[in-house]
């Protein structure tokens, strides 16, 4: 455990780090209460489905100006300027709500602007992270981060719950605005590196990053990777509400609404809570076994779990399973940015993250509206097996037939480095793009320093 709480020792991490729990509680409790919101008043749930959509598909859509904006700017400004942006729009969203003036294509509309705030600042955030802690705590740092927004999910929906109960709609969402505060507090006593920057134009910019990212073999698989699991497997998250109504369904005939409700709250709390576990034993895992095997064993496991969690036909074993699912998957998403993050060349380092997640964001919407007709017609159980079993069958011929991509994505950090980028960005860029091998050791043995 030691291993994982490692980062927060670094005090601009745990600055950062604590300040972003306090606004990741006010993200899920305002997305908890915008989804009752509007399912109250228009009694559809398609306007739940929208609202979620507009929150999330930004990610998959901005991210890569995001990047290439982080290459190029002051990483803090943008930062505090993407948070306080959003910290109005949850107030502008407050008042609407107060005054009854809230229509759901209002809402809608303005939880789509939030997220394309989010969705820009994002490759910002986490192309800072050299600059919070070394080298060697990389993995325990985008682990802790993972834990972090995870609990989030855990505190944010009962805290949701219990202040519309006795304060009504509108106190979430303030208290949303005021959570956004807590990291403009805290870059106040935060000092960022300067980023590389570039004399590029914007899609050009971008065009660069996707270049550097498929050249690099370790970013180009981790990335491929990501895709497929958020393809197969990372449907399962959206996947709940139907789970929960499929065992309380099956258990009783004909479930009540309340049933449903709790049922998917026991379900929701119960991957949190197997995130954040699989956040915390990750880091000490792969300090006694090494970074490369934890993240093959999360990859290889991850087809078994979900299948049996698939299987299962009653609610309190699918919480126990959807607990492990959670660990497991956890340590696939922490492990392949992980990559990502080592792999980067700093020239380059939030184009290519931001690479990373415009595969997760769009990938995994694509998989939920796959799996969610299919789920209709053979059931969520036979769905969920189905897409683990082919899952399973990609993992093993590329095992088989491709063990350069498997190398490539468990390899020792910086065994492949020699090709960080194209040979034609590399001559253009007056920034050396080789630092993640040449400076490893060196890392390393300041760290060493640091922990004395």
């Amino acid at each position: 455990m030691g291993a994982a709480l490692r980062p927060l020792r670094y005090r601009n991490f745990a600055v950062l780090w604590t300040a972003s729990l306090v606004s990741n509680v006010g993200t899920w409790m305002q997305t908890v209460a915008v989804g009752a919101l509007v399912i109250s008043r228009t009694g559809q749930a398609s306007w739940a489905v929208l609202v979620a959509a507009g929150a999330f598909l930004p990610i998959g859509l901005l991210s890569p100006v995001g990047g290439a904006l982080a290459d190029r700017l002051p990483r803090r400004p943008v930062i505090a300027a993407g948070n306080l942006a959003q910290a109005v729009v949850a107030a502008i969203i407050a008042i609407l709500v107060a005054r009854g003036q809230a229509a759901p294509y209002l809402l809608l509309a303005l939880v789509t602007l939030q997220g394309a705030a989010a969705a820009l600042i994002g490759p910002f955030s986490q192309a800072i992270l050299p600059d919070l802690v070394p080298r060697p705590e990389f993995l325990a740092a985008s682990s802790l981060n993972s834990a972090q927004w995870n609990a989030g999910r855990i505190a944010g929906p009962a805290l949701a719950g219990a202040t519309v109960a006795v304060f009504g709609y509108p106190a979430s969402f303030v208290a949303n605005a005021v959570s956004f505060l807590a990291v403009l507090i805290a870059l106040v006593f935060v000092r960022l590196a300067p980023p590389p920057g570039t004399q590029a134009g914007l899609l050009t910019s971008i065009r660069d990053g996707v270049r550097a990212a498929w050249a690099q073999p370790s970013c180009r698989a981790a990335t491929i990777s990501i895709t497929v699991v958020a393809l197969l497997a990372s449907p399962f998250i959206a996947l709940v509400p139907a789970v929960a109504y499929s065992l309380t369904h099956s258990a009783s005939g004909t479930p009540g609404t309340g049933g449903v409700a709790a049922a998917t709250a026991a379900l929701t709390t119960s991957q949190g809570l197997g995130a954040v576990a699989g956040a915390l034993c990750l880091p000490p895992l792969a300090l006694r076994f090494g970074r490369g095997r934890a993240l093959a064993w999360s990859l290889a496991l991850l087809p078994p779990v979900l299948i049996g969690y698939g299987v299962t036909r009653s609610l309190w074993p699918a919480v126990i399973l959807l607990f492990v699912v959670g660990l497991i998957y956890m340590g696939v998403l922490s492990g392949l940015q992980t990559v990502a993050q080592l792999y980067a060349p700093a020239a380059y380092r939030g184009r290519v993250l931001s690479v990373f997640f415009v595969a997760l964001g769009v990938a995994y919407p694509i998989g939920s509206l796959v799996q969610g007709p299919v789920a209709n017609h053979l059931g969520v159980g036979p769905t969920t097996v189905g897409a683990a079993l082919l899952l399973a069958a990609i993992s093993v011929l590329v095992a088989w037939r491709r063990p350069a991509f498997v190398r490539a994505v468990t390899a020792a950090d910086g065994a492949d480095s020699a090709a960080l980028v194209p040979a034609e960005l590399a001559a253009g860029s007056t920034l050396s793009v080789a630092g993640p091998a040449a400076n490893l050791h060196r890392d390393s043995a300041d760290h060493r320093r640091a922990a004395r």
